[in-house]
């Protein structure tokens, strides 16, 4: 079954253009999921809705990458929990991205691969500073919370990392994590209220 997308990042933007497409492209618009949220947003109603009523078999359709991802990340993390429900995902404008295809497939699971090599990146250089810190005779380990050390809290939980596994790779207390992560939480709310465009494919006018 082919399951459509659509996305407009404010109330006054038209999404008529993506149906149309979306249609175009083989999708009736009884199963398009629509809705008009700015993309930094991270709780996307219809989008979660979308992925929980996926059936095993269905193609999720989008008109550009932009529509349904904040970041490549982000990206990696919905097209690799579709497939893992058994689903596939293409986009109409990037061809490249269409895992129906071996080609397509191929593509994500390189991608997706680097992501796993970023994160492990992340994790070895947080215990390369944990033992770099235990050399100079720093005890104990709960480091003391430095900018770069909040980066990574913060970049593992946007992997979805657990906070447990935060904790044990990062050496930093979880009170200390769970601060870090509400900051960012409260940021990124206040972020929200302003679009500040997108990091793959062009904003749509």
């Amino acid at each position: 079954m082919h399951i459509g997308y659509a996305r407009a990042s404010l109330e006054k933007q038209a999404i008529d253009r993506q149906l149309d497409e979306l249609a175009a492209a083989g999708v009736r618009h009884s199963d398009i999921y629509q809705e008009k949220v700015t993309g930094t947003m991270r709780d996307r109603p219809e989008l979660n809705r979308m992925i929980n009523e996926l059936q095993p078999g269905d193609t999720v359709t989008v008109v550009e990458l932009s529509r349904v991802s904040r970041s490549t990340k982000d990206l990696l993390e919905i097209v690799d929990t579709i497939h893992k429900k058994g689903g596939h995902f293409r986009s109409l404008n990037e061809s490249w991205l269409d895992t129906t295809t071996p080609q397509g497939q191929l593509i994500f699971t390189i991608f997706a691969g680097l992501c796993q090599f970023e994160r492990d990146l992340i994790a070895e250089r947080t215990k390369s500073g944990l033992k770099a810190a235990a050399a100079r005779g720093r005890k104990g380990g709960r480091p003391a919370t430095k900018p770069e050390m909040v980066k990574t809290v913060e970049e593992l939980r946007r992997q979805k990392v657990k906070i447990d596994q935060i904790v044990a790779e990062t050496g930093v207390g979880r009170a200390t994590v769970n601060r870090i992560l509400k900051a960012m939480r409260a940021r990124e709310a206040a972020e929200s209220n302003v679009e500040t465009g997108e990091n793959i494919g062009n904003p749509e006018n």
